[in-house]
C-alpha cells in the first residue's frame, strides 16, 4: 500500500509537512489532544453519563428549580448550580436535575449577566 502523501501541519504558521493521522508535525505533536482529554471534556463521556444518572436518581428525576417553585416537572438534563466559568465544579453537590425550559431560562440569564459584566469592564 502506498504511503500517505504529506500534508501541512495543523499548527498555526507552521510550514512543515506531516503524514501523522492527527495532522501535527513532530515538533507540534504535543498539541494533539485525543478525544476525552480536552479541557471541559468531562461533560460528554461515560464518566459524565454516570454522574448525570447519579444526580438524576438523587433528585428523583424531578426538575429542582420547578420543585422549589412548587411545581412537579420531569427533569431532562443535569446542570451546574454555580457555572464552571464562574468557579463552580463538577462535584455532585454543584449539580442538579433540571427540565429543558428551566435550563434554557437559566442559560439565558447567565449569558445576559456575563454580557453585563463584560460591558462594565470596558
Amino acid at each position: 500500500m502506498p504511503a500517505k502523501p504529506p500534508r501541512p501541519c495543523r499548527a498555526p504558521a507552521c510550514g512543515r509537512k506531516t503524514t501523522a493521522s492527527h495532522g501535527y508535525c513532530e515538533e507540534h505533536s504535543h498539541l494533539h489532544k485525543p478525544w476525552g482529554t480536552r479541557k471541559g471534556s468531562g461533560r460528554g463521556g461515560r464518566p459524565w453519563r454516570r454522574k448525570r444518572d447519579r444526580v438524576l436518581q438523587r433528585d428523583k428525576g424531578l426538575c429542582q428549580p420547578c420543585r422549589r417553585g412548587g411545581r412537579v416537572t420531569p427533569a431532562t438534563e443535569v446542570d451546574h448550580i454555580k457555572p464552571v466559568a464562574e468557579g463552580g465544579t463538577d462535584a455532585d453537590s454543584n449539580l442538579e436535575a433540571i427540565c429543558t425550559s428551566c435550563h434554557r431560562a437559566k442559560t439565558a440569564r447567565e449569558a445576559q449577566a456575563a454580557r453585563g459584566r463584560g460591558e462594565s469592564n470596558l
